[in-house]
């Protein structure tokens, strides 16, 4: 049997990996009246997502994002979110647990108390501290001039995004984020600091891959494919994750626009990370981003592709709301 994304090797070719896959749940118990928040062996989630990047720090911060909870990373901000008892909140989680742990390193809970309570394995809760650690740093620069490039560098290799190093930085509220946001990207891209596109091939370079399965990361140093910038590609805004009132309609409508795409003689290019859609099998466009539906990556792709338009009317809420913002 042929290797489906190779096309050289076959399936029974051991796979070596050179990036790292986390898939969240999403959970929208507070539209339920009565219904138990705590999170055990039954199903109680509605959607999830799939981040993918090349540390678990990378992944992580973009998964908490993708999941769409109003969080901008694993960095606890008692203005998006209040835990008053933390010490029940980690022993029995809820479908806040991720933030009550960020909280637990802001209050100088060590590694092996969050795990005697949590039973989180180390592992984990060590690459959780390693975020905590670049946020401490972030917050000792006081304006963006002085932000060394090396922990710049750094903060977007953990995942970091431009909003949340504003936030850290700039001390930006809701009133002028959007402008910071730009400050943060213009002061990222003339350092030199950009994402490369990596492919998933599940060889680790070991052979050509020919897939279109594409993500975003700050650990690299070269794209893993080549931009024309001949205008030619049109790029379709996918749903993210599943929710109630927002399902497979969606997934529907941007298949259908990534046809009629192909049909006019364009090239199809979707960016979505929901796992559970036909929007995003490998086969259904000529290049799938598996990565965030934020202003961020989406004007990252663009800065790729320059595409002859982005189709922001076929994935819901989300692209709707980055509407205005990419305009």
């Amino acid at each position: 049997m042929k290797n489906s994304v190779t096309k050289v090797t076959t399936a029974c070719f051991e796979p070596a990996l050179d990036y790292c896959v986390v898939k969240i749940p999403r959970w929208d118990l507070s539209k339920f009246v009565g219904v138990s928040k705590t999170i055990g062996s039954s199903m109680k989630s509605v959607g999830e997502i799939m981040a993918i990047g090349r540390t678990f720090e990378e992944a992580i911060q973009k998964g908490i994002r993708m999941v769409g909870l109003g969080m901008h990373g694993f960095v606890a901000n008692r203005e998006e979110i209040n835990i008053a008892e933390i010490e029940e909140e980690l022993s029995n989680p809820t479908d806040r647990r991720i933030f009550a742990i960020a909280e637990a390193f802001n209050k100088g809970f060590t590694i092996d108390e969050i795990h005697d309570r949590t039973k989180i394995d180390r592992w984990f809760l060590q690459k959780l501290n390693n975020i905590h650690k670049i946020k401490q740093e972030l917050l000792t620069v006081t304006e963006l001039k002085a932000l060394p490039t090396p922990l710049l560098k750094g903060a977007k290799q953990a995942g970091y995004s431009d909003f949340q190093i504003a936030r850290l930085i700039l001390n930006s509220k809701n009133v002028n984020i959007n402008d910071d946001i730009l400050k943060v990207r213009e002061y990222r891209k003339a350092n030199g600091i950009v994402p490369v596109v990596k492919q998933i091939d599940t060889l680790a370079g070991e052979y050509p891959a020919q897939t279109n399965y594409l993500y975003l990361t700050y650990n690299g140093t070269e794209n893993d494919v080549q931009y024309l910038g001949d205008h030619k590609s049109v790029v379709v805004l996918g749903s993210g994750a599943y929710r109630i009132g927002s399902s497979v309609e969606f997934d529907w409508c941007s298949v259908n626009t990534i046809n009629t795409i192909k049909e006019q003689g364009y090239r199809s290019v979707m960016i979505n990370y929901n796992p559970e859609t036909v929007s995003t099998d490998y086969d259904t466009c000529d290049r799938l981003y598996c990565d965030e539906l934020t202003f961020e990556r989406v004007m990252d792709v663009y800065d790729l592709e320059n595409p002859h338009g982005v189709v922001v009317s076929m994935g819901g809420q989300i692209p709707n709301n980055l509407a205005m913002k990419l305009h």
